[in-house]
């Protein structure tokens, strides 16, 4: 489906408006002009990638700590969601009838934010903590992808090249903490810092997600999504990327990245040598890098750049431990209340006493102890329902960051705490393969 607006394109023009990217599933396309404002999305994105809780902190607001005020631990990209579907909802001209076309377009989307909304209901009826933790994880998400579903291609391009300003800015910053040995923005709990944590925060804000979304990003960039970023300086991107992504210390994400990515290239490589056809540009990058790269990697260990790195698979931290006893919590539970919420309190008095207090480290462990079986499961329907609707909307090609992605979920609280990973991910995978015009299509193929 076109848009009504669309002028045709010649071979070396870029298109006035692409096809909306939710077209296919709408019952009627929604007016350009009637879609959310590209420079609010831009700012949601900037927001969304660029500001954590350590910056927050230096703008006076506590929003990883305990004390302060509620409002303050909403995270500002998801207070932009809100309003951006409240602008969409009100400025249509018909309210009714943007549900429903959003409820059409978008089903899983709404019935996350049923889900998160009840979840919410939840924990405020048992007097439980984590309310913040609901709207932030689940709600923003829900609320953001119908709006973007009104987004034309020039729009989604906007956000998109927004993303890898903001991916740029936050490697360089986190080599750049590595060089200096100091953290701009840590991450901070009611103000205090973890001395003993030295991995580099970056924009990001806390080392294990910057590592996820790094590692998502770096995925994203190898299986040729992307398009507003030029050709020659896709390779750089990666390398950046992926030196990057040795500095945030994520054990997980560094393996799953150079086993997948490895493979992918692999394959890749294969697949191009059998064709016989060999571009000439692609053979002259990788000679050169062939070239440099011995000569990079010996001068990143003679300046110890990788003894972190070894440190940390040397010393988990006790990170091993903990993954062996979050399942002993399940026998100091009563029955009744695992199945439909645990008294919090009790939880971390458990947690204290086995010396979990830096984490549960898997979402679904976690979401059970706190929210109990019945809302674990209805939520985990949501969201497998809700990331199969934005893989749906995307081109080809969004297996390998996807796999990724989900490997490095379940190696953490991630999504069974306060987080805006959920919402990253939607952003960044509805921009990065976004539906191409035909001809653009060809180009893609290319830098794949």
């Amino acid at each position: 489906m076109r848009s009504r607006t669309a002028s045709p394109a010649g071979p070396n023009r870029t298109p006035a408006f692409e096809a909306p990217v939710f077209s296919a599933q709408a019952s009627r396309p929604v007016s350009v002009r009637r879609s959310a404002p590209v420079a609010a999305l831009v700012l949601t994105t900037v927001l969304l990638f660029g500001v954590s809780g350590g910056m927050l902190w230096y703008a006076g607001l506590n929003y990883d700590g305990l004390s302060g005020s509620a409002a303050a631990k909403i995270h500002p990209a998801t207070y932009c969601a809100v309003l951006l579907f409240a602008w969409s909802l009100l400025t249509n001209g018909d309210p009714v009838g943007f549900l429903v076309r959003s409820v059409q377009a978008c089903p899983a989307s709404l019935f996350l934010l049923v889900v998160a909304l009840s979840m919410a209901a939840h924990i405020a009826l048992r007097g439980a903590s984590g309310l913040a933790g609901s709207i932030d994880t689940y709600v923003g998400p829900a609320l953001l992808v119908p709006v973007m579903a009104n987004l034309d291609g020039r729009g989604l391009r906007r956000m998109e090249q927004a993303l890898h300003l903001v991916m740029l800015a936050n490697a360089l910053l986190g080599l750049a903490e590595f060089l200096t040995g100091t953290l701009v923005f840590p991450y901070r709990f009611d103000g205090a810092v973890f001395p003993t944590d030295t991995r580099s925060a970056a924009l990001q804000g806390h080392p294990l997600v910057n590592a996820t979304v790094t590692g998502l990003y770096l995925m994203a960039l190898q299986a040729g999504g992307g398009s507003a970023i030029p050709a020659a300086l896709r390779l750089p991107m990666i390398a950046l990327q992926l030196v990057a992504l040795v500095t945030f210390g994520g054990r997980s994400a560094i393996v799953a990245c150079l086993v997948f990515g490895g493979a992918y290239a692999l394959v890749q490589g294969l697949r191009v040598l059998r064709s016989g056809r060999v571009p000439l540009l692609g053979a002259g990058i990788f000679l050169v890098v062939l070239a440099v790269a011995p000569v990079a990697v010996v001068g990143l260990a003679v300046g110890g750049f990788f003894d972190k790195l070894l440190q940390r698979f040397v010393s988990d931290g006790g990170s091993a431990n903990a993954r062996v006893e979050m399942f002993e919590l399940f026998g100091r539970i009563p029955l009744r209340d695992l199945m439909f919420g645990p008294d919090t309190a009790l939880v971390d008095s458990l947690r204290r006493i086995s010396g979990l207090e830096w984490g549960i480290e898997n979402p679904i462990i976690r979401m059970v102890l706190y929210q109990g079986v019945f809302m674990t499961a209805l939520l985990t329907i949501a969201v497998v329902l809700f990331m199969t609707e934005v893989i749906r909307r995307c081109r080809p090609g969004t297996a390998l960051p996807v796999i990724v992605f989900a490997l490095l979920l379940n190696t953490s609280e991630s999504i069974a705490g306060k987080t805006t990973l959920m919402m990253k991910f939607a952003v960044l995978m509805l921009v990065m393969f976004r539906p191409l015009p035909p001809g653009d299509r060809v180009v893609s193929a290319r830098r794949r």
